[in-house]
């Protein structure tokens, strides 16, 4: 199972950027899917995450600016990212929680990562 992460970049402060994260290999199924982030120096936070069922829960942080989607038919995570500020510059990683197939339990899988850097 590999998890690829696209769409980092750098951004104007106020702009937007999109994060995809898709899962391929053998995947039975996919649980819940999460974006982190790390700034320097910080260590590995939170950002947003999403149940099989579509709830979703974010850092304080991010409430009303970002917004996590999946679309369960492509083994892919989104994060919406609306009125950046400097302070969302980090390393974006992806995570999935997944079964492979033949397998017994779910497993956290990681992106490689994708950098954000919100900078004028």
């Amino acid at each position: 199972v590999q998890l690829q992460a696209s769409g980092g970049g750098l951004v104007q402060p106020g702009g937007s950027l999109r994060l995809s994260c898709a899962a391929s290999g053998n995947i039975f199924s996919i649980n819940a899917m999460g974006w982190y982030r790390q700034a320097p120096e910080k260590q590995r936070e939170l950002v947003a995450a999403i149940t099989s069922g579509g709830s979703t829960n974010y850092a304080d942080s991010v409430k009303g600016r970002f917004t996590i989607s999946r679309d369960n038919t492509k083994n892919t995570v989104y994060l919406q990212m609306n009125s950046l500020k400097p302070e969302d510059t980090a390393v974006y990683y992806c995570n999935q929680n997944i079964r492979r197939r033949g397998g017994l339990t779910n497993n956290d899988y990681w992106g490689q990562g994708t950098l954000v850097t919100v900078s004028s």
